[in-house]
């Protein structure tokens, strides 16, 4: 593990850089995920149109091509950025679709007379959604949506991969192929710093899984 202890401050900025991408992804993920399941489940045609119309899309469209048409594609139609930026838009959309479906299944559980209690109340549907349902179904969606962010935390890989730059991947790459160092000892390096992001959230995710069960 030499090559590990020896590069110890390159792999820290890698694992900073790679941090930095999945809390951008979490911050750009969870509203816009929220906010298209409410166009799911909107009693607007329209807006269910352009829900369903996301999720199918992005669901069923692997993380690369999204990053590809947001890094190559994007620049076509004159958004200019960095890769930083494109990585992290990619991911952001092709989460987003799979957040909105565990919210969605958290509203579908909670019971109608919920929502039409707070009709009688004078609240509209946003208003209801926003006030009575969503806070009862985001208790029913912790599991599944921690499931989703940590498969986003993974995901942060791809987007190393891709271009992005002194993230754990390219550091990995960069001392394996430019330096010529071992590749097994240089990749389980990479791996102990990505279970670095990913257990400590798992961690989280559990303690809030269990003040949720008890709050209900």
């Amino acid at each position: 593990m030499s090559p590990v202890f020896e590069n110890l401050d390159l792999f820290w900025d890698g694992y900073l850089t790679s941090l930095s991408i999945c809390l951008w992804a979490l911050v750009g993920s969870l509203p816009l995920g929220v906010l298209i399941a409410g166009c799911r489940v909107s009693p607007v045609p329209p807006l269910q149109w352009f829900g369903t119309f996301w999720v199918t899309t992005f669901r069923n469209t692997p993380l690369t091509v999204v990053l590809f048409f947001c890094a190559f594609g994007l620049p076509e139609i004159g958004i200019n950025n960095s890769f930083f930026f494109f990585g992290v838009l990619g991911l952001v959309l092709y989460t987003s679709a799979f957040v909105c479906e565990a919210v969605r299944s958290g509203i579908n559980s909670v019971s109608a007379g919920q929502a039409e209690a707070a009709r009688s109340i004078g609240l509209n549907f946003t208003q209801g959604l926003r006030f009575v349902v969503l806070p009862q179904a985001l208790r029913t969606v912790v599991p599944p949506l921690g499931s989703v962010l940590i498969a986003m935390f993974k995901n942060s890989a791809v987007v190393g991969a891709f271009g992005v730059g002194g993230d754990l991947w390219s550091t990995g790459a960069t001392l394996n192929s430019a330096r010529g160092l071992e590749t097994l000892p240089v990749f389980v390096g990479v791996a102990v710093f990505y279970l670095m992001i990913t257990l400590p959230a798992g961690a989280v995710l559990q303690v809030l899984e269990r003040k949720v069960a008890i709050a209900r």
